[in-house]
């Protein structure tokens, strides 16, 4: 089992920056790829961001490329999504999961999720 807690979500103003984060622990040593996803309301799941956890393989969505950095700190089995110059569009309820494989899945565990709330 892993256990996956998320914070760092708020309420900001168009154009500002939030930095999510995502604590693993359990057995981690069984994680591969750490991924960011979010679901706004009305909407379908959508990843965001990838990475794994050796190579640091990175991956984004096109809607994030140039203003959504994903990193890891291995020693703190710690993810991290840094998201400057946020929209409106980027409201959303965010999640970080954990799988074996890439971008396509499945990732068999999930954190509760962090409300992330851009205002104009």
């Amino acid at each position: 089992q892993v256990q996956l807690v998320e914070s760092g979500g708020g309420l900001v103003q168009a154009g500002g920056s939030l930095r999510l984060s995502c604590a693993a622990s359990g057995r981690t040593f069984s994680m591969n790829t750490m991924g960011w996803f979010r679901q706004a309301p009305g909407k379908e799941r959508e990843i965001v961001a990838a990475i794994t956890w050796k190579a640091g393989t990175i991956y984004y969505i096109d809607s994030v490329k140039g203003r959504f950095t994903i990193s890891r700190d291995n020693a703190k089995n710690t993810v991290y999504l840094q998201m400057n110059s946020l929209k409106r569009e980027d409201t959303a309820v965010y999640y970080c999961a954990t799988g074996n494989n890439w971008i396509g899945g499945p990732f068999d565990y999930w954190g509760q999720g962090t409300q992330v709330t851009v205002s104009s």
